[in-house]
């Protein structure tokens, strides 16, 4: 807790010189993140590294609609979804491997697109938040984040059962980004920027929107708020960084997509970054998405036999440790933090009233 209330106070420091120097700071320790690992570790630990940074975007994204707005919603992995395939088949040449869809256009050109695309498909998804609240909107989000994924299954075009192969990767010029090393530092930009508008959007009149209709959707709109278009403007935003990190996702190597990369476990994981960090908390979804995505990978192999068949477990592990965060631990790892913030204003407010005192005397 004192190692993190010092570093609370070294950042708020930095931000007093100048706003965006903690996050210069920030973005310059983690560039030699891949020689270190490289040098002392393994490659593998880079690629690790990489998904960490995808999933930060989907979770801070994730917490958009649902932490700051307050929308249940189970089907964000089927726009991550939709930005993966969109980004794939626009960058893909023509008459790909198993009749895959293909136009040939440059990745550059294909990401914003599929950005875009996904964000008119969060559109389309937030609708349902119009009319339905709670489990019900939970239970249509999760249906359209299904139907995504099957509907990829079923489609040869879209690489169905095999999969899409030798998406190209972004390059630079000369410079191609087609190993973990130099595709870091695509997903960690992303990820450092992701980050930060999502701090903008919440310091903002938009966020404190959102906050109001998470609130009280009746007072919101008593207040004057268009409760609709900030439930609505939510989902689009957070379609934004989820198809954001589909499209990254879609050209890191080795280039592969596949419909099992989209299943309700994925969602489960997603959620679990969320629950964990503590949900409507920023910092809370990075560090609930950097922990999760270590432990998923440490137990993605995690099986036990019965009747001498293997059985995966790790989808029981994930939901069990959700249970039990709810539980007894509600507010997640931001509320640690939330709550060293209020003892730092505490013990300053004291002091000054202190120093007041003194100063009369």
């Amino acid at each position: 807790m004192f190692f993190l209330s010092r570093l609370a106070n070294m950042i708020e420091a930095l931000a007093r010189i100048h706003r965006l120097l903690p996050w210069v700071i920030a973005y310059a320790l983690l560039l030699p993140l891949p020689w270190i690992m490289t040098t002392f570790f393994n490659e593998y630990l880079i690629d690790l590294a990489n998904r960490a940074c995808l999933f930060i975007l989907l979770a801070v994204g994730l917490n958009i609609v649902k932490g700051f707005c307050g929308q249940v919603t189970v089907g964000h992995i089927g726009l991550y979804a939709i930005g993966a395939v969109t980004s794939a088949v626009l960058s893909l040449e023509p008459g790909g491997f198993g009749g895959a869809l293909g136009f040939g256009l440059p990745v550059w050109v294909s990401i914003p697109i599929a950005v875009l695309f996904t964000a008119a498909a969060g559109l389309v998804v937030g609708l349902p938040s119009v009319r339905l609240e709670g489990a019900y909107l939970a239970l249509a989000t999760l249906g359209l984040g299904e139907s995504v994924r099957i509907f990829i299954a079923v489609t040869p075009a879209l690489g169905s059962s095999t999969g899409l192969m030798m998406i190209p990767s972004p390059s630079i010029g000369s410079f191609v980004f087609d190993d973990f090393a130099s595709y870091y530092y695509l997903v960690m930009t992303a990820a450092v920027l992701g980050i930060y508008f999502s701090f903008s959007i919440l310091r903002s009149a938009t966020g404190r929107a959102f906050q109001a209709v998470r609130e009280d959707t009746i007072a919101a709109s008593v207040n004057g708020i268009n409760v609709v278009k900030y439930k609505l403007l939510a989902f689009v935003l957070s379609a934004v960084y989820a198809g954001l990190a589909g499209a990254l996702f879609a050209h890191m190597p080795p280039g592969y997509l596949h419909h099992n990369n989209f299943t309700v476990i994925e969602m489960v994981t997603l959620l679990l970054m969320v629950v964990l960090g503590g949900i409507g908390n920023v910092w809370g979804g990075v560090i609930g998405a950097i922990v999760v995505t270590i432990a998923y990978d440490q137990t993605k192999d995690l099986v036990v036999y019965f009747m001498d068949r293997p059985i995966i477990i790790q989808p029981l592990v994930f939901g069990i440790s959700m249970v039990l965060l709810v539980l007894f631990m509600p507010r997640g790892i931001g509320g640690l933090f939330e709550g060293i913030q209020r003892n730092r204003r505490f013990i300053r407010r004291s002091e000054e009233k202190l120093g007041d005192a003194a100063r009369n005397s």
